[in-house]
């Protein structure tokens, strides 16, 4: 007697969403960009391409959608948790740090930006993902920095200057420590974080 199939669950619209765009994480970061078809990606999520299409319409917005929802993924695991009532230069000490982990917590998240910053382009072949994807990161790192500067713990700077400047050498942190794992993270992080404070503080 063949057992009775149990009925499959039906997800929101939401949680299909997330389904997806976790599948296509997880094929970009596994077989590059070049491979991440609608079909690989509907495969991997155990869903019709029909259904891929339905949601996200074509392959480049949802690329896009899966680099930014990785990039709230990897914003979320570094602020998630710190204590956001310490003085701003523990703050900042804490973050880099969960930052510098990222490589090893992360790695499928950090694999497949890089795969998709690197190949999605317009119609004119310009990267469809540059710096305003980041404004959401900056806007809150401008903010952390004024109330450092409030409460006297750092000096009188464009918020805006360092809050560039601060991810700048936190992404390349990120790209050095994914391309050399036999790295100390803490100690990198350790190095990066007494050169910006020593730039910020009064």
């Amino acid at each position: 007697m063949t057992p009775a199939r149990s009925p499959r669950q039906r997800l929101s619209e939401e949680d299909r969403r997330t389904q997806i765009l976790q599948a296509c994480l997880a094929v970009v970061a596994a077989q590059g960009y070049a491979r991440a078809s609608l079909a690989a990606v509907a495969t991997q999520a155990g869903v019709s391409k029909g259904l891929v299409s339905h949601y996200f319409g074509g392959h480049d917005t949802l690329m896009e959608q899966t680099a930014r929802a990785a990039l709230v993924e990897l914003r979320t695991a570094v602020v998630d948790d710190l204590d956001l009532a310490a003085p701003v230069p523990q703050i900042i000490r804490s973050a880099v740090h969960r930052v510098a982990h990222l490589p090893k917590t992360h790695a499928t998240q950090l694999a497949a930006i890089g795969q998709i910053v690197l190949n999605l382009r317009d119609a004119q072949g310009t990267p469809r993902l540059d710096l305003d994807a980041y404004e959401e990161t900056y806007a809150g790192q401008e903010e952390l920095f004024r109330r450092g500067q409030r409460e006297g713990d750092l000096r009188q700077f464009d918020t805006r200057v360092m809050a560039v400047t601060y991810q700048s050498a936190v992404d390349a942190m990120l790209t050095y420590l994914a391309k050399h794992p036999q790295e100390d993270p803490d100690r990198y992080a350790d190095e990066l974080t007494a050169l910006l404070l020593n730039a910020m503080r009064a």
